[in-house]
């Protein structure tokens, strides 16, 4: 995504999130909903949350503060928090 293609929707952001964990981390469609806990229900490590952020930035073509991802905890969260970054940033 490059700055003169729009911001991404909720759902864009969410769909691209999901695939991404279906793909590369090879998580089953069914376990995957916006409720789902990263690391509890999905069983995403620490390496694999630094994964899924540099995934993040090729996707929004931003850099991404690891600050921006503390209070992460669910798919959800995920999904506001780059929401928020693309908002700020745009």
């Amino acid at each position: 995504m490059s700055a003169d293609q729009p911001t991404p929707s909720r759902e864009e952001i969410y769909a691209h999130v999901r695939s991404t964990l279906i793909e590369l981390f090879e998580i089953e469609a069914a376990d995957i909903h916006p409720e789902a806990r990263l690391y509890e229900d999905l069983d995403i490590d620490s390496i694999d949350a630094v994964d899924l952020v540099v995934e993040l930035k090729k996707f929004t073509g931003r850099r991404i503060d690891a600050n921006d991802f503390k209070s992460v905890r669910t798919l959800n969260d995920v999904v506001t928090a780059v929401e928020q970054l693309t908002q700020r940033q745009a």
